[in-house]
């Protein structure tokens, strides 16, 4: 963790299976538990957590969601971020990950 709420780490851009051509960068488990214990009972919907992420030079606002088959975070990374910044599914994102809705 770079303070509190921010975390930076570095995880591979995939592309969701099915419709839509979403892709995610599926945040590390420590991490991922770190905002959880930030964010205990200020969740919104879907246990999502509201967070600011830079990619590269690109900065944009989102939320994070909870994939219940991993126990971590997951981000979407948006078109326009993925051509901004040339990612490609496969390819190494570093990230930072400012959480919005922290209790501490």
């Amino acid at each position: 963790m770079a303070g509190i709420g921010i975390f930076e780490f570095s995880a591979l851009l995939w592309e969701h299976p099915g419709e839509g051509s979403w892709h995610f960068v599926s945040v590390p488990a420590e991490t991922s538990d770190d905002i959880a214990d930030l964010t205990a009972g200020t969740r919104r919907g879907f246990g999502s957590v509201r967070v600011t992420v830079t990619v590269g030079s690109t900065t944009w606002q989102t939320s994070v969601f909870p994939d219940s088959k991993t126990g971590t975070y997951v981000l979407p990374v948006k078109k326009a971020v993925r051509t901004a910044e040339d990612l490609q599914a496969g390819a190494p994102v570093e990230a930072r990950l400012e959480v919005v809705d922290a209790t501490s």
